[in-house]
């Protein structure tokens, strides 16, 4: 039998999800961070081992291949020996305020570089404000958890080396970033899934996994989500309601909007445009465990209006689709009922993800004709309905949930590059 596995580092922890030729899943697992808002690289590697020691024998010892994902513009400086020598700025990280103005000065107009979210940004600040002669790579997540495995730093993909200004119709880095200090530190970018190399032997040796195992160049954990729900067409949304809320559709046309947090992946023959808010799942995490937020949302009416008018931030800043990193959470009053109180949670984030898409919409993305979803929320068929009726299109809810399940898919269907274009 031949199996793939992928791998998803997100927002509060890690996955896993092994499947076979078929794409027919065969084995899952997950772990969680020890402190999902002060997560370190460190975590990062202790998931990454408990997830390869957690596989039954007979599926290691298959293996074909391996892909990761990781949070997009989550940022580290590394060594030769890949020991961080920076901290990890994470993926909602908006401290490079002055960098992504200075960004703003030099990079093209509407470029995603040009907020302080963006992996670009936090490069400028990882590289002023560090110890810059230990460092060998600039690394996003992803790339970092991989090269631990394939033995190969220095590489990403294009996906994840957007937001740090790859131009990702070209296929190369462009001169203004080229010009910047400390470019050299900057990975080579492969297409997403596209083969870097064998495990390292001893890596093999002590999981237990096929010595052949390839490791795959991977991608952002919302488009491995988009990958998983297997959507093909365009005028279908996907939305991934995990502890951040994330919209992706396809377009035939790039969409570039930093001012309201918007972009465009490079997907085949087609864009995947869409952005990330900070409100999600996490706000309702801080209120309910899940057991509350399933006896709860049974009482709610979901054709019924709530008069609470919430944005469920978890904290102060917002990136779509309004870009604001000073937006202050609105969620007050709070009403005795919990019900209540859930319902104008739930009725919030559907109204932000309504937003998102009219804004999609107003920057020319393909008008909706339904929506899937992903995510921990997508199991939760009131909030489904709420969300239909807020957004006036068909929501159901994806086959396959989990990004892991499209990074393992990236093993198999990977973003090959067209041999025409230069090379990184």
């Amino acid at each position: 039998m031949t199996l793939h596995v992928g791998l998803d580092f997100g927002t509060s922890g890690a996955r896993a999800c092994v499947i076979d030729q078929d794409k027919t899943i065969v084995w899952e697992q997950r772990v969680a961070y020890p402190d999902a808002a002060g997560q370190t690289p460190a975590d990062w590697r202790a998931a990454l081992h408990t997830l390869l020691s957690a596989l039954p024998a007979d599926i290691s010892a298959q293996l074909q291949g391996l892909a990761i994902d990781g949070t997009s513009g989550t940022v580290l400086l590394c060594n030769e020996s890949l020991e961080p020598v920076s901290p990890a700025l994470l993926y909602h990280d908006n401290r490079a305020q002055q960098q992504a103005s200075q960004l703003k000065a030099i990079a093209p107009k509407g470029n995603t570089v040009c907020t302080a979210t963006s992996g670009l940004a936090k490069f400028l600040w990882l590289t002023e404000q560090s110890d810059i002669h230990h460092a060998a790579y600039f690394l996003h997540q992803a790339d970092w958890l991989t090269a631990l495995l394939s033995g190969q730093p220095g590489i990403s993909d294009y996906h994840n080396a957007l937001k740090t200004g790859y131009d990702v119709e070209n296929l190369y880095w462009p001169e203004w970033v080229m010009a910047l200090p400390h470019a050299h530190l900057l990975p080579q970018a492969l297409a997403p899934g596209e083969v870097i190399g064998r495990i390292q032997p001893g890596i093999a040796a002590h999981f237990g996994i096929n010595s052949q195992c390839a490791i795959h160049a991977g991608t952002t954990d919302s488009s491995a989500a988009f990958i998983a729900a297997d959507v093909k067409e365009m005028g279908v949304g996907v939305t991934t309601l995990g502890t951040t809320l994330v919209l992706k559709q396809l377009s035939a046309q790039r969409i570039e909007a930093p001012e309201y947090g918007v972009y465009s992946h490079r997907y085949r023959d087609l864009w995947l445009v869409g952005g990330a808010s900070n409100a999600g799942a996490s706000v309702l995490r801080r209120y309910f465990n899940d057991e509350q937020l399933d006896a709860l949302s049974a009482r709610i009416d979901p054709l019924q209006e709530s008069p609470l008018d919430y944005y469920p931030l978890a904290k102060p800043g917002e990136r779509f689709p309004v870009n604001d990193a000073q937006l202050a959470p609105r969620l007050e009053p709070r009403p005795a009922s919990d019900v209540e109180f859930l319902h104008g949670l739930l009725q919030g984030l559907s109204r932000i993800e309504a937003a998102g898409y009219a804004k999609l919409a107003e920057l020319g993305a393909p008008p909706l004709n339904r929506i899937v979803t992903n995510g921990g929320g997508a199991k939760n068929p009131i909030w489904r309905t709420m969300r239909e009726r807020i957004l006036d299109v068909p929501v159901s809810t994806s086959e396959h949930c989990e990004a892991a399940y499209g990074s393992a898919q990236l093993c198999l269907d990977g973003f090959y590059p067209p041999r025409s274009t230069p090379s990184n």
